[in-house]
Protein backbone atom coordinates (compact mmCIF):
# COMPACT_ATOMS: atom_id res chain seq x y z
CA UNK A 1 0.00 0.00 0.00
CA UNK A 2 1.71 3.43 -0.85
CA UNK A 3 0.89 6.45 0.26
CA UNK A 4 -1.51 7.74 -2.83
CA UNK A 5 -3.38 4.74 -1.58
CA UNK A 6 -3.22 5.17 1.87
CA UNK A 7 -4.20 8.91 1.38
CA UNK A 8 -7.32 7.96 -0.69
CA UNK A 9 -8.92 5.97 1.92
CA UNK A 10 -8.18 8.84 4.53
CA UNK A 11 -11.00 10.66 2.48
CA UNK A 12 -13.20 7.80 3.61
CA UNK A 13 -13.18 8.87 6.93
CA UNK A 14 -10.51 6.94 9.66
CA UNK A 15 -13.40 4.24 10.22
CA UNK A 16 -14.71 3.23 7.00
CA UNK A 17 -11.10 3.50 5.88
CA UNK A 18 -9.91 0.95 8.75
CA UNK A 19 -12.84 -1.47 7.89
CA UNK A 20 -12.01 -1.43 3.93
CA UNK A 21 -8.18 -2.08 4.83
CA UNK A 22 -9.15 -5.09 7.27
CA UNK A 23 -11.49 -6.63 4.59
CA UNK A 24 -8.74 -6.19 1.67
CA UNK A 25 -6.72 -8.11 3.95
CA UNK A 26 -9.16 -11.05 4.20
CA UNK A 27 -9.18 -10.93 0.67
CA UNK A 28 -5.88 -11.20 -0.21
CA UNK A 29 -5.28 -13.80 2.42
CA UNK A 30 -7.48 -15.78 1.40
CA UNK A 31 -7.00 -15.28 -2.76
CA UNK A 32 -3.34 -16.55 -1.03
CA UNK A 33 -4.71 -19.73 0.61
CA UNK A 34 -2.65 -18.47 3.81
CA UNK A 35 -4.08 -19.82 7.13
CA UNK A 36 -6.68 -17.70 9.26
CA UNK A 37 -7.47 -14.78 6.57
CA UNK A 38 -10.11 -13.65 8.64
CA UNK A 39 -7.67 -12.66 12.12
CA UNK A 40 -4.62 -12.31 10.11
CA UNK A 41 -5.25 -10.64 6.96
CA UNK A 42 -6.71 -7.50 9.21
CA UNK A 43 -4.07 -7.65 11.12
CA UNK A 44 -1.13 -7.92 8.26
CA UNK A 45 -3.09 -5.11 6.22
CA UNK A 46 -3.72 -2.76 8.79
CA UNK A 47 -0.13 -2.68 10.03
CA UNK A 48 0.90 -1.62 6.68
CA UNK A 49 -1.99 0.95 6.42
CA UNK A 50 -0.49 2.57 9.82
CA UNK A 51 2.95 2.53 8.66
CA UNK A 52 2.22 4.46 5.95
CA UNK A 53 0.40 7.38 8.68
CA UNK A 54 -3.77 6.29 7.86
CA UNK A 55 -5.29 7.11 10.80
CA UNK A 56 -6.84 3.45 11.98
CA UNK A 57 -9.91 3.27 14.11
CA UNK A 58 -12.39 0.54 15.06
CA UNK A 59 -15.73 0.26 15.77
CA UNK A 60 -16.19 -0.01 19.34
CA UNK A 61 -19.62 -1.27 19.67
CA UNK A 62 -19.24 -4.16 16.91
CA UNK A 63 -16.14 -4.69 18.18
CA UNK A 64 -17.53 -5.87 21.95
CA UNK A 65 -20.40 -7.63 20.21
CA UNK A 66 -17.65 -9.82 18.02
CA UNK A 67 -16.44 -10.71 21.81
CA UNK A 68 -19.82 -11.29 22.98
CA UNK A 69 -20.08 -14.49 20.06
CA UNK A 70 -16.73 -15.59 22.17
CA UNK A 71 -18.32 -15.69 24.94
CA UNK A 72 -21.22 -17.20 23.84
CA UNK A 73 -18.92 -20.22 22.24
CA UNK A 74 -16.32 -20.49 25.48
CA UNK A 75 -19.66 -20.88 27.74
CA UNK A 76 -20.98 -23.56 24.91
CA UNK A 77 -18.19 -25.28 25.72
CA UNK A 78 -19.02 -25.52 29.56
CA UNK A 79 -20.65 -28.53 29.57
CA UNK A 80 -20.96 -31.35 32.56
CA UNK A 81 -18.30 -33.59 30.91
CA UNK A 82 -16.11 -30.03 31.02
CA UNK A 83 -16.82 -29.37 34.57
CA UNK A 84 -15.97 -33.18 35.86
CA UNK A 85 -12.28 -32.52 34.42
CA UNK A 86 -11.90 -29.17 36.15
CA UNK A 87 -10.25 -31.24 39.13
CA UNK A 88 -7.31 -32.81 36.54
CA UNK A 89 -6.59 -28.77 35.40
CA UNK A 90 -5.92 -27.94 39.09
CA UNK A 91 -2.44 -28.26 39.06
CA UNK A 92 -1.77 -26.07 35.55
CA UNK A 93 -3.83 -23.71 37.19
CA UNK A 94 -2.50 -23.30 40.27
CA UNK A 95 0.81 -22.68 38.30
CA UNK A 96 -0.57 -19.51 36.74
CA UNK A 97 0.57 -16.94 39.87
CA UNK A 98 4.13 -18.66 39.65
CA UNK A 99 4.50 -17.82 35.45
CA UNK A 100 3.12 -14.14 36.57
CA UNK A 101 5.58 -13.74 39.29
CA UNK A 102 8.60 -15.12 36.85
CA UNK A 103 7.30 -12.65 33.94
CA UNK A 104 7.71 -9.91 36.38
CA UNK A 105 11.07 -10.67 37.03
CA UNK A 106 12.08 -10.81 34.20
CA UNK A 107 10.31 -8.06 32.25
CA UNK A 108 10.66 -5.26 34.62
CA UNK A 109 14.77 -5.32 34.66
CA UNK A 110 14.84 -6.00 31.04
CA UNK A 111 12.39 -2.83 30.39
CA UNK A 112 14.41 -0.67 33.76
CA UNK A 113 17.79 -1.76 32.66
CA UNK A 114 17.67 -2.56 28.72
CA UNK A 115 15.75 0.07 27.56
CA UNK A 116 15.87 2.69 30.21
CA UNK A 117 12.03 2.87 30.92
CA UNK A 118 10.68 4.57 34.02
CA UNK A 119 9.83 1.87 37.06
CA UNK A 120 5.78 2.47 36.10
CA UNK A 121 6.28 2.19 32.36
CA UNK A 122 8.22 -0.60 32.47
CA UNK A 123 6.15 -2.53 34.89
CA UNK A 124 2.85 -2.01 32.81
CA UNK A 125 5.03 -3.11 29.94
CA UNK A 126 5.80 -6.77 31.48
CA UNK A 127 2.66 -7.45 32.62
CA UNK A 128 0.83 -9.64 30.17
CA UNK A 129 -2.63 -8.60 31.23
CA UNK A 130 -5.71 -7.31 28.80
CA UNK A 131 -4.33 -4.50 26.72
CA UNK A 132 -6.83 -1.83 27.52
CA UNK A 133 -6.37 -2.74 31.25
CA UNK A 134 -2.77 -2.10 31.24
CA UNK A 135 -2.66 1.11 29.16
CA UNK A 136 -5.67 2.69 31.64
CA UNK A 137 -3.75 1.47 34.97
CA UNK A 138 -0.73 2.60 33.11
CA UNK A 139 -2.09 6.35 32.42
CA UNK A 140 -3.27 6.73 36.33
CA UNK A 141 -0.04 5.64 37.27
CA UNK A 142 1.71 8.57 35.05
CA UNK A 143 3.56 5.92 32.98
CA UNK A 144 4.52 6.62 29.22
CA UNK A 145 0.86 5.54 27.33
CA UNK A 146 1.94 5.39 23.73
CA UNK A 147 5.09 3.27 24.99
CA UNK A 148 2.49 0.52 26.95
CA UNK A 149 0.28 0.62 24.26
CA UNK A 150 2.59 -0.23 21.79
CA UNK A 151 5.00 -2.91 23.56
CA UNK A 152 1.20 -4.19 24.39
CA UNK A 153 -0.08 -4.12 21.17
CA UNK A 154 3.42 -5.94 19.57
CA UNK A 155 2.82 -8.58 22.51
CA UNK A 156 -0.29 -9.42 21.73
CA UNK A 157 0.38 -9.06 17.47
CA UNK A 158 3.65 -11.70 17.84
CA UNK A 159 2.29 -14.07 20.03
CA UNK A 160 -0.89 -14.24 18.05
CA UNK A 161 1.27 -14.49 14.60
CA UNK A 162 3.81 -16.89 15.98
CA UNK A 163 1.40 -19.79 17.73
CA UNK A 164 -0.15 -21.07 14.80
CA UNK A 165 3.57 -21.66 13.10
CA UNK A 166 4.03 -23.39 16.46
CA UNK A 167 0.85 -25.44 16.53
CA UNK A 168 1.17 -26.74 12.96
CA UNK A 169 4.78 -27.20 13.21
CA UNK A 170 5.61 -28.24 16.61
CA UNK A 171 2.21 -30.26 17.79
CA UNK A 172 0.72 -30.61 13.48
CA UNK A 173 -2.50 -29.28 14.33
CA UNK A 174 -4.76 -27.82 11.84
CA UNK A 175 -5.50 -24.76 11.25
CA UNK A 176 -8.32 -25.71 8.56
CA UNK A 177 -10.86 -27.45 11.14
CA UNK A 178 -14.18 -25.95 10.79
CA UNK A 179 -15.38 -22.94 13.31
CA UNK A 180 -18.67 -23.84 13.44
CA UNK A 181 -21.92 -25.47 12.13
CA UNK A 182 -23.29 -23.39 9.28
CA UNK A 183 -25.87 -20.92 10.10
CA UNK A 184 -28.26 -22.87 8.27
CA UNK A 185 -27.77 -25.96 10.57
CA UNK A 186 -28.30 -24.19 14.07
CA UNK A 187 -31.82 -24.33 14.65
CA UNK A 188 -33.63 -21.08 14.60
CA UNK A 189 -34.39 -21.18 18.39
CA UNK A 190 -30.96 -22.14 19.50
CA UNK A 191 -29.82 -18.77 17.29
CA UNK A 192 -32.14 -16.61 19.43
CA UNK A 193 -31.36 -17.61 22.53
CA UNK A 194 -27.29 -17.19 21.90
CA UNK A 195 -28.02 -13.85 20.65
CA UNK A 196 -30.46 -13.07 23.91
CA UNK A 197 -27.59 -14.74 25.87
CA UNK A 198 -25.11 -12.32 24.49
CA UNK A 199 -26.50 -9.18 25.00
CA UNK A 200 -28.26 -9.81 27.95
CA UNK A 201 -24.51 -11.23 29.70
CA UNK A 202 -22.82 -7.98 28.14
CA UNK A 203 -25.68 -5.74 29.36
CA UNK A 204 -26.06 -7.22 32.86
CA UNK A 205 -22.22 -7.45 33.52
CA UNK A 206 -21.44 -3.97 31.92
CA UNK A 207 -24.30 -2.95 34.43
CA UNK A 208 -22.39 -3.96 37.73
CA UNK A 209 -19.11 -3.07 36.69
CA UNK A 210 -17.14 -6.56 35.80
CA UNK A 211 -14.19 -6.46 33.81
CA UNK A 212 -14.04 -7.53 30.67
CA UNK A 213 -17.80 -7.65 30.42
CA UNK A 214 -18.33 -7.67 26.62
CA UNK A 215 -16.71 -11.44 26.77
CA UNK A 216 -17.61 -12.65 30.64
CA UNK A 217 -20.91 -11.68 30.82
CA UNK A 218 -22.15 -13.75 27.95
CA UNK A 219 -19.48 -17.01 28.46
CA UNK A 220 -21.20 -16.90 32.42
CA UNK A 221 -25.05 -16.99 30.83
CA UNK A 222 -24.40 -19.06 27.99
CA UNK A 223 -22.32 -21.70 30.67
CA UNK A 224 -25.40 -21.65 33.00
CA UNK A 225 -28.10 -22.10 29.58
CA UNK A 226 -25.42 -25.29 28.44
CA UNK A 227 -25.02 -26.99 32.01
CA UNK A 228 -29.07 -26.26 32.21
CA UNK A 229 -29.58 -28.56 28.71
CA UNK A 230 -31.09 -25.44 27.63
CA UNK A 231 -27.86 -24.15 25.12
CA UNK A 232 -26.49 -27.49 22.99
CA UNK A 233 -25.05 -25.27 19.88
CA UNK A 234 -21.72 -22.72 19.51
CA UNK A 235 -22.54 -19.82 17.22
CA UNK A 236 -22.41 -20.68 13.76
CA UNK A 237 -19.28 -20.64 11.55
CA UNK A 238 -19.83 -16.87 10.31
CA UNK A 239 -20.26 -15.92 13.46
CA UNK A 240 -17.01 -16.68 14.29
CA UNK A 241 -15.27 -15.78 10.88
CA UNK A 242 -16.84 -12.21 11.57
CA UNK A 243 -15.56 -12.43 15.26
CA UNK A 244 -12.04 -13.03 14.04
CA UNK A 245 -12.06 -9.81 12.00
CA UNK A 246 -12.51 -7.24 14.55
CA UNK A 247 -10.37 -9.47 17.31
CA UNK A 248 -7.73 -8.37 14.43
CA UNK A 249 -8.62 -4.92 14.02
CA UNK A 250 -8.74 -4.45 17.84
CA UNK A 251 -5.15 -5.55 18.03
CA UNK A 252 -3.99 -3.37 15.31
CA UNK A 253 -5.74 -0.30 15.73
CA UNK A 254 -3.12 0.10 18.53
CA UNK A 255 -0.74 0.73 15.81
CA UNK A 256 -2.48 3.91 15.08
CA UNK A 257 -0.16 6.88 13.73
CA UNK A 258 3.11 4.70 14.45
CA UNK A 259 6.06 5.88 12.64
CA UNK A 260 9.36 4.43 11.78
CA UNK A 261 11.29 5.38 14.32
CA UNK A 262 8.50 4.19 16.80
CA UNK A 263 8.85 0.74 14.81
CA UNK A 264 12.73 1.00 15.40
CA UNK A 265 12.42 1.81 18.98
CA UNK A 266 9.78 0.80 21.57
CA UNK A 267 8.75 -1.74 19.05
CA UNK A 268 11.51 -3.55 18.47
CA UNK A 269 12.61 -3.26 21.92
CA UNK A 270 8.87 -5.31 22.54
CA UNK A 271 9.99 -7.77 20.13
CA UNK A 272 12.77 -8.27 22.34
CA UNK A 273 10.70 -8.49 25.33
CA UNK A 274 8.54 -10.61 23.52
CA UNK A 275 11.65 -13.48 23.44
CA UNK A 276 12.13 -13.58 26.35
CA UNK A 277 8.45 -13.82 27.56
CA UNK A 278 8.49 -16.68 24.77
CA UNK A 279 11.48 -19.02 26.60
CA UNK A 280 10.09 -18.50 29.70
CA UNK A 281 6.48 -19.60 28.30
CA UNK A 282 7.98 -22.41 26.26
CA UNK A 283 9.81 -23.49 29.41
CA UNK A 284 6.43 -23.71 32.13
CA UNK A 285 4.89 -25.78 28.35
CA UNK A 286 7.45 -27.94 28.33
CA UNK A 287 7.67 -29.22 32.16
CA UNK A 288 3.74 -28.82 31.95
CA UNK A 289 3.56 -31.27 28.67
CA UNK A 290 6.27 -33.50 30.69
CA UNK A 291 4.41 -34.42 33.47
CA UNK A 292 1.47 -35.08 31.38
CA UNK A 293 -1.26 -32.83 32.77
CA UNK A 294 -3.09 -32.03 29.99
CA UNK A 295 -3.10 -32.27 26.32
CA UNK A 296 -0.28 -30.80 24.70
CA UNK A 297 -1.95 -28.02 21.88
CA UNK A 298 -4.80 -26.88 25.23
CA UNK A 299 -1.11 -26.49 27.38
CA UNK A 300 -0.05 -24.55 24.89
CA UNK A 301 -2.79 -22.55 24.27
CA UNK A 302 -3.07 -21.53 27.87
CA UNK A 303 0.38 -20.59 28.89
CA UNK A 304 1.03 -18.42 25.35
CA UNK A 305 0.86 -14.86 26.92
CA UNK A 306 -2.04 -13.57 24.53
CA UNK A 307 -5.37 -12.01 24.81
CA UNK A 308 -8.44 -14.63 25.38
CA UNK A 309 -9.80 -13.62 22.65
CA UNK A 310 -7.32 -13.98 20.50
CA UNK A 311 -6.44 -17.36 22.01
CA UNK A 312 -10.24 -18.45 21.79
CA UNK A 313 -10.32 -18.05 18.43
CA UNK A 314 -7.07 -20.60 18.14
CA UNK A 315 -8.56 -22.71 20.65
CA UNK A 316 -11.70 -23.53 18.30
CA UNK A 317 -10.16 -23.24 14.97
CA UNK A 318 -7.96 -26.29 15.89
CA UNK A 319 -10.29 -28.39 18.10
CA UNK A 320 -8.22 -28.01 21.49
CA UNK A 321 -10.44 -27.90 24.87
CA UNK A 322 -11.57 -24.34 24.73
CA UNK A 323 -12.66 -24.40 28.45
CA UNK A 324 -9.24 -25.00 29.53
CA UNK A 325 -7.64 -22.70 27.49
CA UNK A 326 -9.85 -19.73 28.70
CA UNK A 327 -10.10 -20.82 32.08
CA UNK A 328 -6.44 -20.40 32.40
CA UNK A 329 -6.62 -16.91 30.70
CA UNK A 330 -9.04 -15.71 32.76
CA UNK A 331 -7.23 -16.61 35.92
CA UNK A 332 -3.99 -14.66 34.22
CA UNK A 333 -5.68 -11.69 33.40
CA UNK A 334 -7.86 -11.92 36.58
CA UNK A 335 -4.67 -11.80 39.58
CA UNK A 336 -3.22 -9.21 37.06
CA UNK A 337 -6.05 -6.84 37.22
CA UNK A 338 -6.39 -7.40 40.93
CA UNK A 339 -2.78 -7.43 41.80
CA UNK A 340 -1.60 -4.40 39.97
CA UNK A 341 -2.98 -1.87 42.22
CA UNK A 342 -1.21 -3.92 45.11
CA UNK A 343 2.06 -4.35 43.64
CA UNK A 344 2.70 -2.12 40.88
CA UNK A 345 4.80 1.06 41.47
CA UNK A 346 3.42 4.13 43.26
CA UNK A 347 1.91 6.81 41.66
CA UNK A 348 4.65 9.47 39.53
CA UNK A 349 3.61 12.92 38.20
CA UNK A 350 2.84 12.80 34.67
CA UNK A 351 5.97 14.07 32.70
CA UNK A 352 3.51 17.09 31.42
CA UNK A 353 3.03 17.73 35.06
CA UNK A 354 6.62 18.01 35.91
CA UNK A 355 7.66 20.47 32.44
CA UNK A 356 4.96 22.79 33.90
CA UNK A 357 6.34 22.53 37.64
CA UNK A 358 9.90 23.86 36.33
Amino acid sequence: MGAPVAAGLMRLGPMAGTLLVALSGVAAFAWLGLPLPFLFGPMAALLVAALFRMPLKGVAPVSEGSRAILGVAIGASITPAMVSQLPAMALTVAMIPVFILFTGLVGVPYFRRVCRFDSVTAYYCAMPGGLQDMVLFGKEAGGRIRTISLIQATRLLAFVTVAPFVLTHVYGASLYNPVGAPMRSVPVQELALMLVLALAGWWGAKRIGMFGASILGPMILAGVASLSDLLHSRPPGEAILFAQVFVGIGISVHYSGVTWRELAGDILKGLGYVVLLALLSAAFITALTLLRLGDPVSIFLAYAPAGQAEMAVLAIVVGADLGYVVAHHLVRIVLIIVGSPLVAPKKVAPPEAKVRAH
